[in-house]
């Protein structure tokens, strides 16, 4: 059993709690920093592997957590949705219109389906209306992640194995995919990675990504460009080579931007095949810059959301 995080603090391979001491199910998210709070998205492993369900939590610091129910929960008069089914890496974007837009995974128990859904609401917590499922473009889609440019423009990632690491316009909208801007693969060029990450920083786009290991961790990579479009930079390791990124398997980077500095946030899981419920977060602070990017193990941190300072 994975040990719980201090009040107040980030412990890498300890679970979170709630406000009323239950064990937060923050597996797979998506964050935002919306109105001086983050907002988190994440899959509910009640039912194991099978859809049980996108729990949505919101917290003043990334360490204490405040459950707002589910944004997204099973239905079975909706297959997609259905008991059984696959619904993973929820991630969220706010439009300019006030609407919050849901992507999701979704696939069948045997992961054959890969496919993207797109759910709706008016607030962050939801409820979200179920809008449809579809291959973007007619490419496969597993592990997804999402990014907004600083023109405003929203972008989906999306894993297709057989022809490497997508990234897509949105539609203006977000409610659709308008046109691939990029596919990169793997140094040996035959899949791409998967549980994608996009930030920029300085001008510069790192995009982050694992290997296809299924539940078990792996040495995680990064590559940079100053074009979404490319060319992209050689893959390298951005924990100690071995280490299996601290054994762990990136979500989502987090950006701050605070009043002394703009800091990053590498938010990883540490699956546990056999009891999903009690997989661990691993969250660490991510150095980025200068076509770098860094994490470094700490045993307990704080990040403050105003100054950005890490301690």
């Amino acid at each position: 059993m994975s040990t719980l995080a201090p009040p107040g603090k980030i412990a890498p391979g300890s679970l979170f709690t709630d406000q009323a001491g239950r064990i937060a199910q923050l597996h797979g998210i998506g964050i935002q920093h919306l109105d001086g709070l983050f907002w988190a998205w994440g899959e509910d492993k009640s039912a194991g592997p099978t859809f049980g369900g996108v729990a949505c939590y919101s917290s003043p610091d990334l360490a204490t957590w405040t459950f707002h129910g589910h944004a997204l929960t099973p239905d079975p008069h909706v297959p997609d949705l259905a008991p059984g089914r696959i619904v993973e890496r929820p991630k969220v974007l706010r439009r300019p219109d006030g609407a919050y837009v849901m992507f999701l995974h979704l696939d069948s128990p045997d992961y054959r389906d890969a496919r993207v859904g797109w759910a709706i609401a008016d607030r962050p917590e939801g409820p979200y209306r179920y809008l449809y499922g579809t291959r973007p473009l007619g490419h496969e889609s597993r592990d997804i992640g999402v990014f907004t440019d600083t023109s405003g423009a929203g972008y989906l990632l999306s894993e297709d194995r057989r022809n490497g690491l997508h990234i897509y316009r949105l539609s203006a909208d977000l409610l659709s995919v308008e046109a691939l801007v990029s596919t990169t693969l793997t140094p040996a060029g035959t899949h791409g990675y998967e549980s994608p990450a996009l930030v920029e920083a300085d001008g510069l786009f790192y995009l982050f990504g694992s290997d296809l290991t299924g539940w078990s961790t792996n040495d995680n990579k990064y590559a940079t460009a100053t074009s979404l479009a490319g060319p992209w930079s050689a893959w390298a390791d951005f924990a100690p080579p071995g280490t299996a990124t601290h054994d762990s398997q990136t979500s989502v980077i987090v950006t701050v931007h605070g009043t002394q500095r703009t800091s990053h946030v590498y938010v990883g899981d540490r699956w546990r095949k056999d009891d999903l419920f009690h997989s661990a977060p691993v969250w660490l602070p991510l150095e980025i810059g200068g076509g770098t990017a860094q994490v470094r193990w700490r045993d307990l941190w704080t990040i403050d959301p105003v100054t950005g300072v890490i301690s």
